[in-house]
């Protein structure tokens, strides 16, 4: 359930980030196909696709019109994207509460990362803290849905 939770920090920061972590996981088999729409992510385009739109996110995010995290389309995305991305990385017999640990932690860390992010930017500027803000964001995403991407020997098959 710590990666469900975790899954949803990253939420909080980037909206589709645990969409395209959850494609990375999918594409490598390191989480079952089971959940609805979750063979999608199986074709080479889907999953494309959805790094793609993360990638997008990250770029759009510097530019000065870009709209906070917390505006309620962002908090929208972030609760479907992070709910998703929970029960994906939960044990089959607790998704609901992996959904639900994921939705709760990207709502909060959603304003708590939103407050970070503007102190940063008085400090060092919107694209410099963007630009770390995204390298956390993917790190952590891959980190939490790939394990053995990042050298750990658990994954999800081992439930």
């Amino acid at each position: 359930m710590l990666r469900s939770l975790l899954i949803g920090l990253v939420a909080g920061q980037r909206g589709i980030a645990p969409l395209a972590a959850i494609a990375i996981a999918t594409q490598r088999r390191e989480i079952p196909a089971d959940l609805p729409f979750q063979k999608l992510l199986l074709n080479p385009l889907v999953a494309i696709g959805a790094n793609a739109l993360a990638a997008a996110e990250m770029g759009g995010d510097k530019m000065k019109s870009a709209p906070d995290r917390t505006v309620p389309i962002g908090l929208l995305v972030r609760a479907v994207t992070s709910a998703y991305a929970g029960a994906a990385l939960a044990p089959k017999n607790e998704r609901a509460l992996g959904a639900a640990l994921a939705l709760g932690s990207a709502l909060l860390s959603s304003y708590v990362g939103l407050r970070l992010r503007k102190e940063g930017m008085r400090r060092y500027g919107q694209t410099k803290t963007g630009l770390v803000e995204d390298a956390l964001v993917a790190g952590a995403g891959l980190a939490i849905a790939n394990p053995r991407l990042v050298g750990s020997k658990s994954t999800a098959r081992g439930r």
